[in-house]
């Protein structure tokens, strides 16, 4: 009778188990392929995804491309856009049965030539006042992979990547609140661990030029281009200030979005500069929301004592100033809308990102949409891993305990 019963015991373990594995883990499908033009150059940041559920993501810099889907959206239509090109749009099954994943789409031009517009300023001022229309400014959730990397005298010495939940509202407000539920980092081998006393994405919110608006009488703004994007022309507009920095929108003829930011600042006095971009796309109901996001910040910061002497003892000549770059990277992964049903547990307490010690769960990562290695990626990763012989699996174990 006590083995039957202790059968009875081991079964429900077992079941309870099994029912405790996540649905999504039992049957996602990969959805993974790369984009071209029809010249055979990669498409940067293209938007890729089922628009009717908010499911998706961006190609990386090569035009590659990863996310998952389950058995739910094998009737759903795949849909990839970017910029300058016709969109393309193909069911989840039909992608599946595809024996090459490669997708070339073609370029439009834009009939707006010599078309009368209004002074760029004034399109900028409108699309502006616009802003809160034409984004989805109720509060929804943002599912976050961010990554930062860490390079010191041209080596990469140490990286991070985070998955957030970001309670936001649009770029015409601000950031609600943001939850780091996963973080996984490399071995820090970093000469200067400068430690920001806010987490990385609130500067991601302080950059973005729609977020505080840019002083309009410090810019003059000129039309440089026109494109194209989900039918409708777009006006390419640059500002720029007297010290030769410039922002850039891309909006849209008819409806005044602005789909694209691209934000360029350097400051030859002191050797320093920040480059970002901002690509917006539009979800179920039309309304835009952030769906990638860089930027990548050079300088060089004075040499600390400590590496002073080792640079003596290992022979070489002392060097008065250090190279450093931190290049960050966010891919937005999915999307919650809920009316009022929207929450996320926000941080209490601002701090550096990599402050958050959170132990390394190895199955979330291995089936989250983690986009494809590129050049960079790997670079940095070898990079890593030669500075100790040490595998970046084995540094995610451990760095993280």
């Amino acid at each position: 009778m006590k083995q039957f019963i202790k059968k009875i015991k081991l079964i429900s373990i077992l079941v309870l188990i099994i029912n405790s594995i996540p649905v999504f883990a039992q049957n996602k499908i990969n959805i993974q392929g790369v984009v071209y033009d029809e010249f055979d150059y990669p498409i940067p940041y293209a938007s890729i995804g089922i628009v009717k559920k908010n499911i998706g993501t961006s190609s990386t810099e090569e035009g590659s491309f990863k996310f998952y889907v389950t058995n739910n959206e094998l009737s759903d239509i795949i849909e990839i856009s970017s910029i300058g090109f016709e969109s393309f749009e193909i069911s989840v099954q039909d992608f599946i049965n595809l024996s090459d994943k490669t997708f070339v789409l073609k370029e439009m031009i834009t009939e707006l030539g010599e078309v009368s517009i209004e002074s760029p300023r004034n399109i900028v001022k409108k699309a502006l006042k616009k802003l809160k229309d034409n984004t989805l400014s109720d509060k929804h959730k943002l599912g976050v992979l961010y990554r930062r990397w860490s390079v010191e005298d041209n080596i990469c010495r140490y990286f991070i990547e985070q998955y957030i939940d970001v309670l936001d509202r649009g770029p015409w407000s601000y950031i609600q609140a943001f939850d780091v539920l996963h973080s996984r980092n490399s071995s820090d081998y970093r000469f200067l661990k400068n430690e920001q006393n806010i987490h990385a994405i609130k500067y991601m919110e302080q950059n973005n030029p729609l977020r505080s608006g840019p002083p309009m009488s410090s810019y003059t703004w000129k039309k440089i281009d026109d494109t194209f994007y989900e039918n409708e022309d777009v006006i390419v507009l640059q500002g720029t200030m007297r010290n030769g920095n410039n922002i850039t929108f891309y909006v849209g003829f008819d409806t005044n979005k602005i789909y694209k930011i691209e934000k360029d600042i350097t400051s030859m006095k002191i050797g320093k500069s920040l480059t970002a971009l901002y690509i917006y796309k539009n979800n179920n109901k039309g309304e835009l929301y952030l769906s990638y996001h860089n930027r990548e910040w050079n300088g060089a910061v004075p040499t600390p004592d400590h590496v002073k002497r080792a640079m003596l003892q290992a022979g070489e000549r002392e060097r008065k100033y250090i190279p450093i770059s931190y290049r960050h990277e966010i891919f937005v992964l999915n999307l919650e809308d809920k009316d009022g049903k929207i929450k996320v547990d926000g941080e209490t307490v601002q701090k550096d990102m990599t402050l958050y010690k959170i132990p390394y769960d190895k199955d979330f990562w291995n089936n989250l949409s983690i986009p494809p290695e590129t050049k960079f990626y790997r670079k940095n990763i070898g990079e890593l891993e030669s500075l100790y012989g040490v595998p970046i699996k084995t540094q995610f174990e451990y760095s993280n305990r």
